[in-house]
């Protein structure tokens, strides 16, 4: 069965490449375009999350989000990654206790080693 990455940004281009990205390799795609889909984590039950860090739309930004991921004792161990162009983004994951972060822009092999590396872990 393959793993499952829960894509959460508001950006449908930057969805519609990171879906393709990942089918390629191999792994089952879940996408969305807000932060609801953060609230189903338990229902989705994802490998990993790939979480950018504005998202408009959403009530939550991806700080916050991840931050409710990684205090749930349910969703604590999942694996988040934090995708933005913020300036302080390595602050950010460390504030929320993400497993990591990509710049954006990203090339794709860097993204998909990123992923590979967390899921072996």
């Amino acid at each position: 069965m393959p793993k499952k990455i829960l894509v959460i940004d508001d950006d449908h281009d930057i969805l519609e490449i990171i879906d393709i990205i990942f089918r390629q390799e191999g792994y089952d795609v879940i996408l969305s375009d807000n932060g609801k889909a953060a609230e189903n984590v338990g229902q989705i039950h994802p490998d990993l999350v790939l979480l950018d860090i504005r998202i408009a739309g959403s009530g939550k930004n991806g700080v916050d989000i991840c931050a409710q991921i990684k205090s749930s004792p349910e969703t604590q161990n999942l694996p988040v990654l934090l995708f933005s162009a913020e300036d302080d983004i390595a602050e950010l994951t460390r504030r929320c206790g993400a497993n990591g972060y990509i710049r954006k822009p990203f090339r794709a092999a860097h993204i998909i080693a990123k992923v590979n590396e967390i899921l072996a872990a």
